[in-house]
């Protein structure tokens, strides 16, 4: 039969990079490890997520150690099809890993080859200060005075203040609350919208309206 020749060919797995800054915001990460995680078990195809830092442990945001799947610089980073970038807190040291010009060049090494870069709150300033958002729609943690917006603008980013900005392969988000759905939109730019739509039924995720995602994010005086 025509079909026999595809029997034992098996899918693809698509790898997922988690990079870790000192200092990211757990709640940031689980939306990529969440949501990747079940799609992987229940899915259509088969999905790794490795999480990887520049150093062999790390400290969240709220303090506790954690300990990455690996270092970044013994990974291939060829191997992996798209980049999640959870953001993180000054007071912890978050910017300290993610202005370095090791971490922008991961940033800068997925962005060159045309794969998805997937930002959550403020880590849209580590693409910002990677270069690649120069002339792009993005967004950022923004409160009253605009420093972080400000910040995004100063790397020729175009800011857009909604809950989260797909511009090409490129996604940023406002804050930790956003990281569930952004987890949603690399899974179904990496899969379909059928497997996250799938997923997020399995999780028990209600969608988001379009209140939540054009609302501004400083109440307009």
């Amino acid at each position: 039969m025509i079909f026999d020749c595809f029997k034992g060919l098996s899918l693809m797995t698509k790898r997922v990079l988690l990079l870790l800054a000192d200092g990211f915001e757990p709640l940031e990460a689980a939306g990529f490890t969440d949501v990747l995680g079940w799609a992987n078990i229940d899915g259509d195809e088969p999905i790794e997520l490795v999480s990887a830092g520049l150093h062999p442990q790390l400290r969240a945001t709220f303090g506790f150690s954690v300990l990455p799947d690996a270092v970044v610089a013994d990974l291939d980073l060829d191997s992996f099809d798209a980049l999640a970038v959870p953001g993180g807190f000054a007071e912890a040291g978050f910017y300290n890993d993610a202005m370095s010009q090791p971490f922008l060049n991961v940033i800068r090494h997925f962005e060159a080859r045309g794969k998805m870069v997937a930002s959550v709150c403020v880590a849209s300033l580590a693409l910002g200060a990677a270069g690649v958002l120069q002339g792009r729609r993005a967004t950022t943690y923004h409160q009253a005075g605009g420093k972080r917006k400000a910040q995004l603008e100063s790397y020729g980013a175009h800011f857009v203040d909604e809950a989260i900005v797909l511009d090409g392969k490129l996604i940023s988000s406002t804050g930790p609350g956003t990281g569930i759905e952004v987890a949603f939109v690399l899974l179904r730019e990496l899969t379909s919208r059928k497997v996250a739509d799938q997923i997020r039924a399995l999780m028990r995720v209600p969608r988001p309206d379009s209140t939540w995602q054009c609302a501004p994010q400083v109440a307009v005086a």
